[in-house]
């Protein structure tokens, strides 16, 4: 993730972003992290708009974007008036607000199932994401939730005394969207990155 987002150039080979060397922060790239990372003093307009500078809360995508995660009519709030949930959503917003890539890291980890699911929906019904074309690499540790969200499942080995972890299995979820949960296809997809996680550990 961090040499993804262009903090850490302690690797070989590169990193090309639309062709290019990614060698530093760029804003192309929107970070969601596993706390939403709020800034407490700033109100919940500000902390979305935050990537276009302190204050600029008054930004018209502002509105928009917290249309889309239903919070429309919290702008004003701080984030100490917020439920971890909705917090969250606020850091989504932050992070589609300059309609970048996005990487994703566990960015729903902190909060309850309930919570989880819808906000994995959320996501997934976020026009940014659906409609302009907007990629995103999440990292997670919770298998339904990668065949759930994703297009591509990668499966890493740890990272430990031999160096960095390596991909172990790739796996291409052909399910239609918007998905069921109880698909047998996932199920099947499920049982088959299980076998992978067995075989890294054996």
């Amino acid at each position: 993730m961090r040499i993804l987002a262009g903090l850490d150039r302690d690797f070989n080979d590169e990193i090309l972003l639309d062709g290019r060397p990614q060698q530093s922060p760029s804003s192309r790239i929107g970070v969601i992290f596993q706390e939403p990372r709020l800034l407490p003093w700033l109100s919940v307009a500000d902390n979305v708009a935050f990537p276009a500078g302190p204050r600029r809360g008054h930004d018209p995508r502002v509105g928009s974007l917290l249309a889309e995660v239903g919070l429309a009519e919290a702008r004003a709030y701080f984030p100490k008036q917020l439920s971890s949930g909705m917090a969250q959503r606020v850091a989504i917003a932050r992070g589609l607000f300059s309609e970048p890539d996005l990487l994703l890291d566990e960015p729903f980890s902190a909060v309850d199932a309930r919570t989880r699911m819808r906000l994995q929906d959320l996501l997934l019904s976020l026009s940014l994401v659906c409609s302009h074309g907007t990629a995103a690499l999440l990292v997670t540790h919770d298998l339904d939730e990668a065949l759930y969200l994703s297009d591509r499942v990668l499966l890493m080995t740890p990272s430990g005394t031999t160096g960095a972890g390596w991909i172990a299995r790739e796996i291409e979820v052909s399910a239609a969207r918007p998905r069921d949960r109880r698909d047998v296809l996932l199920a099947s997809l499920r049982g088959e990155l299980l076998e992978g996680l067995g075989a890294i550990a054996a």
